[in-house]
């Protein structure tokens, strides 16, 4: 039975998927049905799963090295969050693709990319991981064109380059991890590397940072965020909540199987990790906080948490033995931020069919006379901004107490403590700038005069299923930022058994020692919001208040760097390309005069006048065409080795 459940969790949605199409010829109501019933059906097979949290399964021989499966622990818990969103956006979907053109290519690859994922959280080892890490990539992809304008075809160019470049990388570092460990499988790479020669350990870090980028791409992370800011804003509302809330966790959980696994307690992966994710959070917040475009300001701000995330990961390396609260807030920061992008992604999907439009300065006001959708962004906007009461505090309390019991650590050793005195105070800071940019949407959504020429609101705004998904969603946040001991710090443990943290002890959040970090962050996100938000990106005019873009274009670090990077490798591809045509195209003249003995540029060998198709064709149209076979040839080479590797 069990088995049989893993097997439906990620099988499931792919062979439905192939019904989309079908059932849309019958009826546009039969296709709406089933994109809700099958994420219900996975979120009822996750729910049923948990009764077997030892359950595995492998498929040995699939794709050449066999495919393997696991429950329990994590595993099981981002499978359950990962089809709860799928049924959320679900229930939010038929309202949002109403007069959509493409839906059924969307539902398509929706259903596909949740099989896809579920395939990487319940992988149980890297190469089963890789497999649908890739298939996710390519499935989601077109989330991110749906609407194929010219900003999103562009977006998505930088999303599919990123994620192919990723990818690649990612199989470079599991092909030099596979050579040096024998082995891919989560249960038996720790014991590999304990046995790792130290003359090796420069293969291992190289490996690691090879998969570190390649996981790293996903989940947004500096350098490698690019995508994320120009994805969310043409993507639809379902796709970004889906995007941000829980595809970004497929690169982390990669993260963290690498610094659990191979790097534990490694000081310098751990510093490199924790310096990514320092930068991370605070680029993340300062970049929010410029934007006046919502689904911008909102993709922003995943790359923070992300950046929030990745610092637990690192603090777990460094308490090793007593790693219990970072593991914890890394877990709980998890799943947290997915609740919250459902709640605010569907909210700002609600706003852009009211207004058809997400810059603030359109939008301002809209909201003000809708206090249900105000009450329910609200709650999402109080919870990842860290407000005691709401599920956000207690993961960023976890978090910040783990970067204080580190230095702790440090003072009672002897060591300096000045490097993570640092981090935590950028901590803070970077929460405080979250509350600043989530203030300043809710201010313009909710709060401000509206715009000049908005549309009047429409009775009906909140469709029935949005309305319950997203009832749903903040219900949660609330109902875990009130009871924290009773229902977040049980599943912390259980999911963070994944990550080998010690037992830990119960935490007092609502002491006045624990609420002095969350009141330190919203005293500065305040102050931020009064000096900064106010004084310069916000004017005054007749009309009302107007939203200033103060960031410089040209910062945008894939103009400035990565388009101008990759114009110079295609110089030197292209310049290679040339020299080996230049040099293919001698030879075949060479090889002419010698052989044949026909005038010059004939095909014609010397004792058959009928040789092959290139018999009578003059010479520039042989030497033009030289080197494309060439490459037709190495490509058919390349294909057949692929299909010996798989079968």
């Amino acid at each position: 039975m069990e088995k049989a459940l893993l097997l439906f969790l990620v099988l499931f949605p792919l062979l439905a998927s192939a019904w989309v199409y079908p059932l849309r010829r019958r009826s546009r109501e039969y296709r709406n049905r089933l994109i809700q019933i099958v994420p219900l059906v996975e979120l009822a097979a996750a729910l049923l799963l948990l009764l077997w949290p030892e359950a595995s399964l492998e498929l040995p021989g699939v794709c050449g090295f066999g495919l393997r499966f696991q429950a329990g622990s994590l595993h099981g818990l981002l499978a359950l969050v990962s089809a709860f969103l799928w049924a959320g956006t679900g229930l939010n979907c038929p309202s949002y693709f109403a007069s959509a053109d493409g839906c059924n290519r969307f539902y398509f690859f929706w259903l596909l990319t949740l099989g896809a994922l579920m395939g990487v959280f319940l992988a149980a080892d890297l190469f089963t991981l890789f497999v649908f890490f890739e298939m996710m990539s390519f499935t989601s992809y077109v989330w991110v064109a749906q609407n194929e304008t010219d900003e999103a075809l562009r977006a998505g160019q930088t999303y599919l380059a990123v994620a192919v470049i990723g990818g690649m990388a990612l199989l470079a570092g599991l092909i030099l991890l596979k050579h040096l460990l024998g082995t891919l499988a989560f249960d038996t790479m720790a014991d590999a590397v304990a046995s790792l020669p130290p003359e090796k350990m420069s293969a291992l870090y190289a490996a690691g940072g090879c998969a570190l980028a390649g996981f790293g791409a996903k989940a947004g992370m500096f350098p490698l965020h690019i995508w994320l800011p120009k994805a969310h804003p043409v993507a639809p509302a379902p796709a970004s909540a889906l995007l941000s809330g829980i595809l970004t966790k497929s690169g982390i959980f990669g993260v963290l199987i690498l610094s659990r696994y191979l790097f534990w307690a490694d000081l310098p992966w751990n510093t490199v990790v924790l310096a990514l994710g320092v930068v991370t959070m605070v680029l993340g917040a300062v970049l929010a906080l410029f934007s006046i475009d919502l689904k911008r300001t909102l993709a922003c701000s995943s790359m923070s948490q992300i950046g929030f995330i990745l610092v637990g990961v690192a603090m777990q390396g460094f308490l090793t033995g007593e790693n219990a609260l970072a593991a914890w807030g890394t877990v709980l920061h998890m799943l947290n931020h997915s609740l919250i992008k459902l709640v605010l992604f569907v909210s700002a999907g609600v706003v852009y069919l009211g207004t058809h439009s997400l810059n603030l300065n359109d939008i301002r006001g809209w909201g003000r006379n809708k206090p249900v959708l105000k009450v329910l962004f609200f709650i999402g906007a109080a919870s990842i901004a860290g407000v005691p009461g709401f599920s956000g505090y207690v993961s960023k309390t976890l978090l910040h107490e783990s970067i204080v019991e580190y230095v702790h650590v440090l003072e009672h050793a002897g060591m300096s403590t000045g490097w993570f005195t640092a981090v935590e105070w950028l901590f803070l800071f970077s929460g405080g700038l979250t509350a600043a940019y989530m203030t300043k949407l809710f201010v313009a959504i909710f709060l401000s005069n509206r715009a000049i020429g908005q549309r009047l609101p429409v009775r009906g705004y909140l469709a029935p299923g949005t309305l319950v998904a997203l009832s749903a969603g903040a219900a949660l946040l609330l109902f875990l930022g009130l009871t924290p001991g009773m229902t977040m710090e049980p599943l912390a443990q259980w999911a963070a058994q994944f990550l080998r943290a010690d037992a830990g002890h119960s935490v007092h959040y609502f002491t006045a020692v624990n609420l002095q970090g969350a009141l330190i962050s919203l005293g500065i996100g305040a102050a931020v919001y009064l000096l900064v938000v106010r004084g310069l990106l916000m004017r005054q005019e007749p009309e009302g208040v107007v939203y200033l873009d103060r960031w410089p274009r040209r910062l945008d670090l894939e103009n400035l760097v990565y388009r101008q990077v990759l114009s110079a490798l295609t110089f030197v591809g292209a310049l290679c390309a040339r020299v080996a045509a230049s040099v293919g195209d001698w030879l075949v003249l060479l090889g002419e005069k010698i052989l044949f003995t026909k005038a010059p540029g004939i095909f014609v060998p010397k004792h058959d006048e009928n040789f092959g198709t290139y018999g009578r064709k003059p010479r520039h149209f042989l030497t033009e065409e030289t080197f494309s076979f060439d490459l037709m040839l190495a490509g058919g080479g390349l294909i057949v080795l692929l299909l010996y590797l798989l079968l």
